[in-house]
């Protein structure tokens, strides 16, 4: 089974020199293949026939010129053709659709080069310690010190990566673990559809996401401890303070750049506060007695969009509220749900454990009991109060039973299929323009509509 292991590297001034002219050489060559593949498409679209594209390879020869690109000869060959090559790759996941198409890459003070089993090497020291050399017999930056947290496996290829100043060398390796236990997502669901409703309900659980709580999965609870939200808040404090500093400076001085460089590193601490809680919690849900973990699908691109500008009648802007959309925003990317549902995900595969998702409609207002959906249910952010069963209980703890819940009908029924994404849903709703909502959540939208024209009619 594959890993990954990242480790802290610590090269000396002449290595730094050296791993930052090789990062521009790569750069350089995603670059060129970026305007190459731009410039052959234009071309193309205006004096091709209609179903003739440009052609599309992983050369990268010909940009080596002693006029032009004389600093290409002074980086290994290799490194070049593994820059055109990812382009190549990536390319065609955006043919397939997986990603976007490639774009320039900016100098900035990031960068990374991908090393094959050509350019680099371990080697066993006589204190039986590992060195790694990096380059060929004729072009090389000798041996990269790291600090090495756990025992690895040589790997075929690794990443050498600089953020903030600090350089990392990443790689994956096989563990030595078989993945033949190892049941996939259909499999799964096709195992429970065979279970009783009683084996589900012990089975089952269901995680529910928010801001003030960031997860509530039935009787557990996860939130950032206190010392943490102390070091996020002053890390946004010093932000917002460096922020300031950084509009009267100016571009391109050295104390910019410092002020960048110290902006870059309090984003650091609350992106390791957040990897730390996404871990912790993950672990958590692995290793409860639950074998199926079921997460609401939660679209957070759409959830964080910028509000519309609003305008009167006579045709003036007024207030749509950005300021406090704003402050939503930065509180729900605060928290990385999509990086828990991430980690959950891998570590549940390896403990052989189920991960699946749900259609989030109406789950703050859905009552867990009575399936009673109604706005008026959700009486703060904290309460839940059903107006039809009287059924009172915290609100996050509600939704994670209404998900729960949720999942374990989908299961049961047999018209239920499995997307691509690990969605549970009716196969009614699966086709071009399925709206993934289940059979319950059109109910409840149903009545949801019902009580709305119920309360016009009463008007």
């Amino acid at each position: 089974m594959l890993t990954g292991i990242k480790l802290r590297a610590h090269p000396t001034s002449h290595q730094k020199l050296v791993l930052s002219q090789w990062m521009g050489c790569a750069r350089s060559i995603w670059n060129a293949k970026v305007d190459e593949e731009n410039y052959y498409r234009t071309f193309a679209r205006k004096y091709y026939p209609i179903g003739t594209y440009a052609p599309i390879d992983q050369k990268a020869s010909h940009f080596k010129s002693k006029e032009l690109t004389p600093w290409l000869y002074q980086c290994p060959s290799q490194i070049i053709r593994n820059s055109a090559v990812n382009w190549y790759r990536t390319y065609q996941k955006f043919i397939k659709g997986v990603c976007g198409r490639p774009k320039r890459k900016r100098k900035t003070d990031r960068g990374s080069i991908h090393l094959t089993r050509e350019v680099f090497r371990f080697d066993r020291c006589e204190d039986g310690n590992l060195r790694l050399f990096i380059g060929t017999k004729t072009n090389n930056m000798g041996y990269l010190s790291f600090k090495a947290h756990r025992p690895f496996e040589i790997p075929n290829s690794l990443y050498v990566r600089k953020e903030r100043g600090q350089y990392y060398v990443s790689f994956c390796y096989e563990n030595g673990k078989s993945e033949c236990g190892r049941s996939s997502r259909a499999e799964h669901l096709a195992f429970l559809q065979g279970s009783t409703k009683e084996s589900l309900e012990e089975s089952v659980i269901g995680v529910d996401r928010g801001v003030a709580i960031p997860v509530h999965a039935g009787s557990m609870m996860f939130d950032f401890c206190d010392n943490q939200k102390k070091n996020m808040t002053k890390a946004d404090r010093y932000i917002k303070r460096l922020q300031r500093q950084l509009a009267r400076q100016q571009k391109g001085a050295s104390r910019r750049n410092k002020t960048k460089h110290r902006m870059a590193t309090h984003h650091a601490k609350k992106a390791n506060i957040r990897n730390d809680f996404a871990h912790k919690t993950s672990r958590s849900l692995v290793d409860s007695k639950a074998k199926v973990i079921v997460f609401e699908v939660l679209k957070t691109s759409i959830m964080t969009r910028k509000p519309k500008a609003r305008k009167d009648e006579q045709g003036r802007y007024i207030s749509n509220k950005a300021k406090q959309k704003a402050g939503l925003n930065k509180s729900i990317l605060n928290v990385g749900w999509h990086i828990i549902e991430t980690y959950t995900q891998y570590k549940a595969y390896q403990a052989g454990k189920a991960v699946f998702k749900v259609n989030a409609a109406y789950t703050s207002q859905e009552c867990a009991k009575c399936d009673h959906t109604h706005p008026d249910n959700r009486k703060s952010q904290a309460v839940f109060v059903c107006g039809h069963c009287g059924n009172t209980d915290n609100a996050d703890n509600n939704a994670s039973l209404v998900i729960k819940k949720r999942a374990i009908n989908l299961i049961l029924d047999t018209g239920t299929v499995l997307s691509d994404d690990g969605v549970l849903q009716l196969k009614s709703d699966s086709g071009r323009g399925g709206n993934r909502k289940t059979s319950r959540a059109k109910s409840s939208t149903s009545g949801v509509q019902r009580s709305v024209k119920k309360e016009k009619l009463a008007a």
